[in-house]
């Protein structure tokens, strides 16, 4: 089944041009079933990119899902027109009344800085509160991982010794018998990009958490807390082909001291194209997702998710 979507959105076009089942709302309108509630908060710059990259994946089930989109009133966007966002994007007072079976928080390019100091920490906050009486299961990417166990645990982010992390790195599945790891061989390869990290002891000290994926390269990977309620990934597998090496011509271009992506492009040449290897274990993982945490579990009624809680 697919996602509905308003069929002015620019992503609509891509995802059909690639042969994915996309719905518009119209169609859409006619069909008898409930269909899954997402709401999708995006805080990466690159709006546009990041919601082909993510609807490529959620369209990649049996499921029929609604997608919403908001973004943070109190920041100004630089690299998405107002237009774009005032046409398909919501904000928190729009949809703060509404109950979601999933929701995606994004990572957001503000990683060095303290959570305090990020403009839209507040606001992020009030969500963050909100969620766990409106949405069944959260998944967070990247700094939207770190921002929600600092924001639920007190868990603290380092920024990394050996500077950033980026490239196309190896993982060792730890929970096997998880269900967001069913199909999952015994290690998948992921891209991860970022200068900061969670230290695995931290999370050791938390026991509603499970270490689903991690390794020596990458550190921790992906976490789940035991009722798959909150799910927390620090890599990418959202990414297409090219994304880290546009991240890296921008770094490059910025003046940052940067090394070349690792395990990313052939023979280490950024002139060449690199090779898709992580696109089976973004599927798996989404769709596990999308299955085992939010459809099987959600209740039928969003508005009984206020007794879930209770329980």
């Amino acid at each position: 089944m697919p996602i509905t979507l308003d069929k002015k959105l620019p992503a609509v076009d891509i995802l059909r041009s690639e042969n994915i089942f996309i719905m518009d709302d119209k169609r859409a309108s006619h069909q008898d079933i409930r269909p899954m509630e997402v709401l999708i908060l995006n805080l990466m710059p690159t709006k546009e990119a990041t919601e082909t990259q993510l609807l490529r994946h959620l369209s990649n089930t049996p499921l029929q899902l609604n997608v919403d989109f908001i973004h943070m009133k109190s920041h100004e966007s630089k690299n998405t027109q107002a237009e774009h966002l005032e046409t398909f994007y919501k904000t928190f007072d729009d949809i703060k009344e509404r109950y979601y079976d999933g929701m995606i928080i994004t990572g957001a390019p503000v990683e060095t800085l303290p959570f305090e100091e990020v403009d839209y920490w507040d606001e992020l906050s009030q969500i963050f509160v909100w969620k766990e009486t409106h949405v069944y299961s959260t998944l967070h990417l990247c700094w939207g991982a770190q921002a929600g166990l600092y924001f639920q645990y007190g868990i603290e982010k380092w920024l990394r010794k050996a500077g950033k992390l980026s490239g196309i790195f190896n993982q060792n599945v730890i929970a096997k018998t998880n269900p967001l790891m069913r199909g999952f061989d015994e290690a998948f390869v992921a891209p991860h990009s970022r200068y900061t990290e969670v230290l695995e002891e931290d999370i050791n000290n938390i026991q509603e958490l499970d270490i689903l994926s991690k390794s020596d390269s990458v550190g921790l990977s992906l976490l789940a807390s035991k009722d798959l309620r909150n799910v927390y990934s620090f890599g990418h597998l959202e990414y297409d082909r090219d994304t880290l090496a546009k991240e890296y011509s921008r770094d490059l271009l910025s003046g940052k001291e940067i090394s070349i992506p690792e395990n990313y492009f052939p023979d280490n040449d950024p002139n060449q194209t690199p090779t898709m290897r992580w696109n089976l274990a973004a599927s798996t993982f989404f769709s596990n997702w999308l299955n085992y945490a939010v459809y099987q579990e959600t209740p039928y009624r969003l508005e009984d998710l206020s007794k879930v809680v209770k329980e």
